[in-house]
């Protein structure tokens, strides 16, 4: 029983050290190294309890003695103690948020920061928890476009309160354009959530998803869904002259794709005269280049997906569409204010490749470019509730206010 115990001690250092040094490279491990860093790095004093626990039982059972029993031990401890430090790093983020958002404050506005960063601690215990508020309303399966066989639906968050020609948030899910990868209903929930409770109207849609479609289709359904916004938002309190754009991984790409590609005639087959503007975009861990022209993908992961399940032709097949899928290939002077947050643990998709994505539109674009480059973060880190999360989607939340500000001075 001792080395098992050690055998115990070791797995959980191995679980830790896949939080500071994820897998990046192996197309066949990727998935379960993300896996392992996001829950255990950002649920750090949950596994932590789990394993004391564990600890515990074999103490009680008279397990712990000898050699192997105390290396085990001496295992468990140190990877506590660095799960530990890294799961209050993330404290850290409000200092990042706070350095994006500060220069833009009014005055007045200073003095609630703190207010608004205070963390709900009972909310951090149960991560899990379905951010229910008593005064935020869901309007759920609203359906904005059909097809043969398949109607899509978007959802709708806003504050029970009156609220008429309020600002709105559109969110578009991840999940790897890929069906029963992600959907509407459990992706981007923190951010609505707090953007509801500060009066924005917030719509969370789906679109059509691999296998059965590919590219472009991804994209003229998120257009679509805009243009429905545009026509049919003030029927629910919003404003449709100020509609920013979010999304995490592959609607972080979809939401700097339509953020980019205002009016282009490709990606609105049918609709092509519609206005697709939107004034702000909040890309969360985005992949933007689908070329990958600078090398700066870290994995083939990325790539072979795209050949075999998304686009179904390879680049030099089809290098047109992967140059018109790609929102670096639409970077332009005129594009809405752009925050990107990526963490720098993400081993799904590449930190470089968005910094140099930001670098690119901040040459070119007259609005603002900032870029969030969260410590510790995995990729999806921002799903549920952490020290890490809360704090970067309060300064989002912050970020969305003042540019809806600037708009309306």
């Amino acid at each position: 029983m001792s080395f098992v115990f050690f055998l115990l001690g070791l797995f959980s250092a191995v679980l830790t050290y896949n939080v500071l040094r994820p897998l990046f490279h192996h197309p066949k491990w990727i998935v379960p190294s993300f896996i392992g860093g996001w829950l255990i790095g950002e649920l750090g004093l949950h596994a932590i309890a789990v394993q004391l626990l564990v600890v515990l039982l074999f103490v009680l059972f008279g397990a712990v003695s000898g050699f192997w029993a105390a290396l085990g031990m001496l295992l468990f401890v140190s990877s506590w103690l660095v799960l530990s430090y890294h799961y209050f790093s993330g404290y850290k983020s409000k200092v990042l948020m706070d350095s994006i958002v500060g220069p833009h404050r009014d005055p007045e506005e200073r003095s609630n920061w703190g207010q608004h960063k205070e963390l709900d601690v009972s909310r951090l215990l149960r991560p899990f928890s379905d951010f229910k508020d008593d005064q935020i309303e869901l309007i759920k399966n609203i359906t904005f476009a059909s097809y043969e066989n398949l109607d899509l639906k978007l959802d709708i968050r806003r504050n029970l309160a009156p609220c008429e020609n309020a600002p709105v948030l559109l969110q578009i899910h991840g999940g790897a354009w890929t069906y029963k990868y992600g959907s509407k209903n459990e992706q981007g929930v923190p951010l609505t959530v707090e953007m509801a409770k500060r009066g924005w109207i917030c719509v969370s849609i789906s679109y059509r998803l691999s296998p059965d479609y590919t590219f472009p289709d991804p994209i003229v359904d998120c257009k679509k869904a805009l243009v429905w916004i545009k026509e049919h938002i003030a029927e629910y309190g919003g404003n449709p002259d100020f509609i920013a754009v979010s999304g995490g991984s592959a609607g972080g790409h979809l939401s700097s794709l339509l953020a980019l590609t205002e009016n282009v005639p490709e990606l609105q087959p049918g609709f092509e005269s519609a206005d697709t503007r939107v004034q702000g975009c909040v890309p969360f861990y985005g992949i933007y280049d689908f070329l990958d022209r600078q090398k700066l993908q870290l994995s083939l992961g990325l790539e072979i997906l795209l050949r075999k399940k998304i686009i179904r032709q390879t680049k030099a097949e089809a290098k047109e569409l992967y140059e018109l899928m790609s929102p670096l290939s639409h970077v332009h002077e005129n594009a809405p204010p752009f925050l990107l947050v990526h963490g720098d643990k993400d081993s799904l998709t590449s930190l470089g490749e968005a910094q140099y994505f930001a670098s690119e539109l901040d040459k070119v674009s007259q609005s603002s470019v900032e870029f969030a480059e969260v410590p510790g973060a995995q990729h999806a880190f921002d799903v549920f509730a952490s020290v890490r999360s809360d704090y970067v989607i309060q300064g989002v939340a912050e970020r969305l206010q003042q540019w809806y500000r600037d708009s309306q001075a």
